[in-house]
């Protein structure tokens, strides 16, 4: 599969500059890192959170962190559980399974991100398939994230 046409549509629509960058497939962002060689943090992951009330909002955050269920509840004032993974592949059918766009607009979806993106300045993401990602340089990110909430909400998983 290659970027869905959603993907290629919205930020050609939101006039957001941006490059593909192949790599072998890969089944995580660990190997994705290694595979296209950028560094776990540049890579931005979407996790889609469902609601106490059955609404879904896409987190966006580095591939290095984790999520911290706790603040994006406090901060948001609901509680949050992760979405049952069929229920992710359907909103996401247009993509091969578990390569979530960081692109909640693009799919009429809620999203907010980490305030730990801010500091990057080349921002790598998921087109759709396992073995493309969409490259964006700050600017592009910001424009791309633009009127949604971003905070701290993530903690270190783990070190390259």
């Amino acid at each position: 599969m290659t970027m869905p046409a959603r993907v290629s549509d919205y930020l050609d629509a939101q006039e957001i500059s941006y490059d593909l960058v192949s790599h072998q497939t890969s089944s995580s962002s660990m190997s994705t890192s290694f595979l296209a060689h950028i560094p776990m943090h540049n890579i931005a992951k979407a996790v889609i959170l469902e609601d106490h009330e059955g609404h879904n909002l896409m987190v966006v955050l580095p591939a290095d962190r984790k999520i911290d269920l706790a603040k994006i509840g406090q901060q948001l004032s609901r509680s949050f559980q992760l979405a049952k993974e069929d229920m992710v592949y359907k909103m996401f059918s247009d993509c091969d399974e578990g390569a979530v766009p960081t692109m909640g607009k693009a799919y009429h979806m809620d999203a907010c991100w980490d305030e730990s993106l801010n500091s990057i300045d080349d921002i790598y993401f998921e087109a759709g398939d396992h073995a493309t990602l969409v490259h964006l340089d700050h600017d592009g990110f910001r424009q791309l994230m633009k009127g949604t909430k971003h905070f701290h909400f993530s903690e270190m998983a783990f070190q390259q």
